[in-house]
This record gives structure tokens, sequence and C-alpha cells, in this order.
């Protein structure tokens, strides 16, 4: 979220980027786990680097050629930084000679979850709205101001259900577990099942309406809120609208979503039906990490 909202907001290193680079995301979790053509050009790449312990992440910026040589590695945030570290490597590069295409294998399907057919995207977005003690530190202030992003899946059964005007347990839980959560600052821990003290969804004549308390077993995190919104369906039985919002109390943090507010703080979460234009509708929901089939059916 820092890099988001600073290295990659300036026009320089975008430019630099779309002009003289390939830019290439991913998800480093799963990558250097994949057993395949993939994850070993990303082992490659990454072992050249200073975080070359597989088992611990390898997180950072990396410039490589297309034979899998490092060329440059950061991982310390600042736009000036990065944009000096873009220029002097594009001006010095000289390609490789020779490269080998790669071969590109069947992806391991363990770290690479497909959307299950005919279920639905709904991206999701979170924001702490007020209880931050004043600063001038800019990049608290960026965490301060920051919004999530993460999608949720909707399965095709459940899609029948909310037709009906029923809002699936499952989906209910799924909805609770791994996305109502304070990851503004960092990626949040999940909830465990014997944490949600109540959630409560209806889904009749469209009208989505419920209720949510959900409380670690120490007490020293948790969120209340409401939950409100709408969902729609064409003639042919397709979801066109979902909408729905959480508005409540949050209290305490994760091991990497620390400092938040003191005390209970305003937590908006919202959920809104992906229309497939954005490159991030494709990315699996943060809570399936490892386990989507977990995710989906609400077990452990």
């Amino acid at each position: 979220m820092l890099d988001r909202a600073s290295t990659f907001a300036d026009p320089e290193i975008l430019a630099l980027l779309k002009e003289r680079f390939v830019p290439v995301a991913i998800d480093q979790w799963y990558t250097r786990r994949q057993q395949d053509t993939t994850g070993d050009f990303w082992r490659q790449i990454a072992g050249q680097g200073p975080r070359s312990d597989f088992s611990g992440t390898t997180q950072g910026l990396y410039l490589a050629d297309p034979a899998g040589k490092l060329i440059a590695y950061n991982n310390n945030r600042g736009p000036e930084r990065i944009r000096k570290l873009l220029a002097e490597s594009a001006d010095s590069y000289r390609p490789p000679a020779d490269v080998s295409p790669l071969v590109a294998e069947k992806p391991d399907p363990r770290f690479n979850p497909e959307l299950p057919g005919d279920a639905a995207v709904v991206r999701v977005s979170a924001r702490v709205t007020g209880g931050y003690p004043e600063t001038g530190d800019p990049w608290q202030k960026i965490f301060q101001q920051a919004v999530s992003r993460d999608n949720l899946w909707i399965r095709a059964d459940e899609l029948v259900s909310l037709g009906q005007g029923e809002f699936p347990d499952a989906l209910a839980r799924r909805i609770a577990r791994f996305h109502l959560i304070d990851n503004t600052r960092g990626e949040a821990p999940s909830w465990e099942k014997d944490e949600l003290e109540k959630i409560e969804l209806t889904a009749a004549g469209g009208k989505l309406e419920g209720r949510v308390v959900i409380r670690s077993a120490s007490g020293d995190r948790g969120y209340e809120a409401r939950l409100t919104g709408e969902s729609r369906f064409d003639s042919a039985g397709k979801l066109e609208q979902f909408d729905l919002v959480a508005e409540g109390e949050y209290w305490g943090a994760g091991e990497f979503t620390r400092d938040p507010p003191p005390g209970r703080f305003p937590l908006v979460v919202a959920f809104r039906l992906a229309d497939g234009t954005d490159p991030g509708d494709a990315i699996p929901p943060h809570g399936s990490r490892g386990w989507i089939e977990g995710y989906l059916n609400g077990t452990d």
C-alpha cells in the first residue's frame, strides 16, 4: 500500500516501467512455492538476491533479464531511490546474446487456483474512517488513508440461493471470516470459525441486511458491524448487482497490521460486483491462499 501510493504513483517511474521494462507483478507467497516453469524461473531470479531462502519471503523489487539473470534488487520504498535504480539499470543494460525460450509446463494446481465455473467475483475494499492521531509522518499518513483491495468469490449454487431470496450460510461465513478484516495496513489474519459470535445476513426481495459480531479468543481483536446492500439478477438469472457495505467498530491488530487507531475505531468494508475490466479481478481471494476448498466451503 505504501508503494502503491508513493513509488508506483510517481509519473516518471510509471513512464520508465512502460517504456523500458516489462512489468510483472506476482504474489511471491504462491510463486516461490510453485513446482512448475513459473516457480522455477522465479526461484532462479530470487536465488541470486539476498532473499534466497525460499522457506521465507522473497518480497522486493527485482530487475532481471529474459535469461533470468538478476540485474538489481531493492526492498526500500521511496520514489527517488527506485527512480534512480530503474534509470541507471535501463541505461547500462545490455541484452543477452541468446536466450532459450522457456517451455511452459502445466501450472502447479496447488498455487494456481481458478475461479469455479459460473462463480462471481466481487471486489472488496476496506478503509479505516477515523480514530488515528494526527501525524506529520508522510508514510503514516499513507497508512491512515489507505484503501485495501481483495476479491470475494461467490459459488454458482450460492448465486442460485441469492436469486431465490436466501443468503447462504456458507457465503455469510466466508464474508465474515475472510473479508471483514482490517487489512488497510498489511496482511491481516483471517478469523477462526469459533470467533464468529454472530453472523446474520438476509436477502429478501434483493435487500441485503445483517449484523456481525466477531471477537478473538483473547478479546484483543474484534469487529461489530451492521451490513446493508442490494442484489439484483437479470431475467436469465445472472447476477448483475451485488452491493454490500459493512459499517461498524473494529479494534486490535494482527502481526502484519500493527499500529491501528487506539481503542475501537470505525472500519467500513465495501463489496461490489466486478465487471471484469480490471486485471485485479482475476486475483484469487487472499483468504484462499493454499486452501481454496477451505475458503469456498468454510472448512479448516
